[in-house]
């Protein structure tokens, strides 16, 4: 079959044997995959938890069809549409544990059902059971014009946020953002902002912040976060390593709590994929929650999706359909 492999020369379209499920996993056709930041990294030859380096099929966003199930795989049978995550996506076949997969709604075709998996994952679990949002509250998402940004706004808005903010440091997808869910914009590169989210707050800041970009805005964000708010950490856009403030934290008596699926068993990440099911599956259904995309990419031009990722000017996800 064919796959989008990282090799010894860079990443390129190749031919691999087709793999075979076993125990929990699902074999799925795949139709269309999702690109995430995560890819561009490993398409460098780049780890990313356990996976990555010569050899490695890329990808980790799918929707297809079932083609085949293991022996212990349940909950799906040959031929439903489904849409999930996990690794070596960007091919013809890909493998999935059946804990690890959604049905894809009747009214989704499989473009706009692939660009869904990684960002109502991540998010639900950053902004309901990590982040603990309540009706009434006022959150902040750093890196909102991200698939998964845009994501988190709309759940917030779904749970009953009061305010929502988003930021972005490109006037053009910052303009944008009321369109998914943003009370405010804000542009995180300007220093003012966080004058902004306080003004907003009448004085207080917010209950919670979802940090994609951490690095540079840690401090930014603890002046931004009320006495006794919430910061969750998913991402490092805007660097790994910089000062901390720790006696704002401690003064401000701030939970600060990392987040990954990178280091998630499989038991974690199906219980995540089951609250989703449970709680806001119908919003999922009905189309209140969904994202737009911004190119389609047959599979064979892949690398011009991965140029256009790279150039950083996409609002919502880049589809690679196979």
């Amino acid at each position: 079959m064919k796959a989008y492999v990282y090799g010894p020369e860079g990443a390129r379209i190749s031919d691999v044997a087709q793999p075979k499920p076993k125990g929990t996993q699902v074999l799925v056709k795949v139709r269309a995959c999702g690109l995430n930041r995560a890819d561009t990294g490993m398409r460098k030859g780049h780890a990313h938890g356990a996976a990555g380096g010569v050899g490695t099929v890329l990808g980790m966003e799918w929707a297809g069809e079932v083609a085949e199930l293991g022996p212990d795989a349940k909950g799906v049978k040959v031929g439903d549409r489904i849409m999930g995550s996990g690794g070596a996506a960007f091919a013809e076949y890909t493998l999935a544990d059946h804990g690890r997969l959604f049905r894809a709604p009747s009214n989704m075709n499989f473009e706009e059902a692939a660009t869904l998996p990684v960002a109502l994952a991540t998010m639900y679990n950053a902004v309901v059971m990590v982040g603990g949002v309540q009706p009434g509250q006022a959150v902040l998402i750093q890196g909102a014009s991200s698939g998964v940004g845009l994501m988190a706004m709309q759940i917030a808005k779904l749970k009953g946020a009061k305010l929502v903010i988003g930021s972005s440091t490109d006037a053009y997808r910052r303009g944008r953002l009321k369109e998914y869910g943003a009370d405010l914009a804000v542009d995180s590169s300007d220093p003012k902002w966080v004058d902004e989210v306080l003004k907003a707050t009448n004085g207080e800041g917010v209950d919670l912040i979802v940090d994609q970009v951490s690095g540079k805005v840690a401090n930014q964000n603890l002046a931004a976060t009320k006495v006794l708010g919430r910061i969750v950490n998913v991402g490092r856009l805007g660097g790994t390593h910089a000062d901390f403030n720790f006696d704002l934290h401690a003064a401000r008596r701030i939970s600060y709590i990392g987040v990954t699926f990178r280091t998630r068993s499989i038991e974690e990440v199906r219980e995540i994929f089951e609250e989703v099911r449970k709680d806001i599956w119908g919003a999922v259904e009905s189309r209140k929650l969904q994202l737009p995309i911004d190119k389609v990419y047959p599979f064979d031009q892949i690398d011009q999706a991965f140029e256009h990722m790279e150039a950083n000017k996409h609002l919502g996800k880049i589809v690679v359909t196979l």
